[in-house]
C-alpha cells in the first residue's frame, strides 16, 4: 500500500514547511504569482537495476557489499542458469546493454509485467527497455504530467518497481551507482512551462527555444552546483556524476551531447512538444523537493533574464587542453554539494517555496547522517591499496 497525502499543522491546519509535497505545491503558487506559467510539465525518467540477490554489512571489523544477477556479465563461467538448466550463455556485455533482444534480454517478461501494473495505478506507460547496464539496469517511460502529479507519480513508480521484482524473486534498487565499473542510473527530467494552455518554451532561437526556455537554462546552469543537493542527494550520487558512462557531468547545454547536463531533445516543429531536459538527477533524489528546487532555479533564469554559457555541440568527451579546461564540471561530492547550498539558496526561498529551516534541515541531517557515516568508515579498496605498507 502507499498514501500519498500533505502534511498540515494539527493545531491551526497551516501546511507544514519541511513536507516535500507542499513545497513543490508552493513552488506552482509562486510560478502562478510571477504572471510567468500556470503550469508545469514535468517526465522524470527513472533508471533502475533489478538484481538477483544483494548482501552488505558495515561494522566494527567489517565492511563488504555483494551483488548478483545472472544476466550479469561475470557469471559467464558459472554451471547453471537461474532455472537450473545448464549455462547457455548470452550474458549482458560491460557498458552493452542497450535495447538487446532475447535472449540477452533476460528480463523483458519481467519489464512487461510491470508495465502492466504500473498502468493498474494510473501511469500511462510510453516505452520501456533495458539500458547500458549489465545485470538488469532498466528504464520504463510514462507520461508526462504537471508537476505534483509527477512526484505522486514517482513515489507510485518506485512502489510498483520494488514490489513486481520481489515479486517475482529479485530485487530492485535505485541507487545512482550499484556497479563498479559500468553505467550509474539517472532520472533525466524533462521540463516545460505553458500559460493559459500555450506552450511557452518553443520559439526560434538554438534549438528551437524561446528567450524565456533559455533563460530557464540559464538559472539551471547558475544554480546547479547548489541545486544538486535536492537532485543528487546522496553520497552514491557523485559515483555516477563521472566521465566515462554517459552521465551528464557538464555544466552546459546542447541540443546534441548527451556530457552536458541539459540536453534539448530534437522535437520537430511541434510548440506542445518543445521542452528542455536536467539530466543530472538521480532516483536517490526526493522527487518534490527536486521538483520544485528545479522549478524555481529556472523560474530565477527567468525573472533574471539570466542567459546560460553558450551552447555545445562539440563532442565533450574529445575535447583536450583549454579547451576541455573551460567547460565547466559538476561539483564531485555531496560535501561540496551542500557548503554551495549554503552560499546559494535566495532562490530557493523566493516567495517562501523553502523555508530557512528545511535548507539548514537538510544541510545538518545530509553532513551528519551521510556524509560522516561514509567519510568515517575504511573502505574495502583500502586495505586493498594500504594493508601492507
Amino acid at each position: 500500500m502507499i498514501i500519498l497525502f500533505s502534511v498540515h499543522n494539527p493545531v491551526d491546519n497551516t501546511p507544514y514547511s519541511r513536507d516535500p509535497r507542499g513545497v513543490v505545491a508552493k513552488a506552482v503558487e509562486f510560478m502562478r504569482s510571477t504572471g510567468i506559467a500556470d503550469t508545469a510539465f514535468f517526465a522524470p525518467e527513472a533508471e533502475f537495476y533489478v538484481f538477483d540477490s544483494v548482501r552488505f554489512q558495515t561494522g566494527m571489523n567489517e565492511s563488504f557489499h555483494h551483488i548478483d544477477s545472472y544476466e550479469g556479465a561475470w557469471n559467464t563461467g558459472i554451471e547453471y542458469d537461474a532455472d537450473g538448466t545448464p549455462n547457455r550463455g548470452y550474458r549482458t556485455r560491460i557498458k552493452g546493454g542497450y535495447f538487446p533482444v532475447s535472449p540477452t534480454d533476460q528480463f523483458a517478461d519481467l519489464r512487461d509485467e510491470m508495465v502492466m501494473k504500473l498502468g493498474e495505478v494510473g501511469l500511462l506507460v510510453e516505452r520501456s527497455h533495458h539500458e547500458v547496464g549489465t545485470a538488469g539496469q532498466m528504464e520504463i517511460n510514462y507520461r508526462y504530467t504537471d508537476i505534483l502529479t509527477a512526484g505522486d507519480d514517482v513515489m507510485k513508480f518506485k512502489y510498483v518497481i520494488r514490489n513486481t521484482a520481489w515479486a517475482n524473486g529479485k530485487t530492485a534498487t535505485f541507487m545512482p551507482k550499484p556497479l563498479f565499473g559500468d553505467n550509474g542510473s539517472g532520472m533525466h527530467v524533462h521540463q516545460s512551462l505553458w500559460k493559459d494552455g500555450v506552450p511557452l518554451f518553443f520559439g526560434s532561437g538554438y534549438g528551437d527555444l524561446s528567450d524565456m526556455a533559455r533563460w530557464y537554462v540559464g538559472g539551471l546552469l547558475k544554480h546547479a552546483p547548489s541545486l544538486l543537493a535536492f537532485t543528487n542527494p546522496t553520497v552514491n550520487s557523485y559515483r555516477r556524476l563521472v566521465p566515462g558512462y554517459e552521465a551528464p557531468v557538464n555544466l552546459v547545454y546542447s541540443a546534441r551531447n548527451r556530457s552536458a547536463c541539459i540536453r534539448i531533445p530534437i522535437t520537430g516543429s511541434n510548440p506542445k512538444a518543445k521542452r528542455i531536459e536536467f539530466r543530472c538527477p538521480d532516483p536517490s533524489s526526493n522527487p518534490y523537493l527536486a521538483f520544485a528546487a528545479m522549478l524555481m532555479a529556472g523560474l530565477d533564469g527567468i525573472i533574471n533574464k539570466i542567459e546560460p554559457p553558450a551552447p555545445v555541440d562539440k563532442d565533450l568527451y574529445e575535447l583536450e587542453g583549454e579547451e576541455a579546461a573551460n567547460i565547466p564540471q559538476v561539483p564531485g561530492s555531496l560535501d561540496v554539494v551542500l557548503d554551495n547550498l549554503e552560499k546559494d539558496n535566495e532562490f530557493l526561498t523566493r516567495g517562501g517555496v523553502f523555508s530557512e529551516d528545511l535548507i539548514s534541515t537538510w544541510i545538518e541531517w545530509k553532513r551528519k547522517q551521510e556524509v560522516d557515516y561514509v567519510r568515517l568508515r575504511p573502505h574495502p579498496a583500502e586495505f586493498e591499496l594500504y594493508y601492507d605498507l
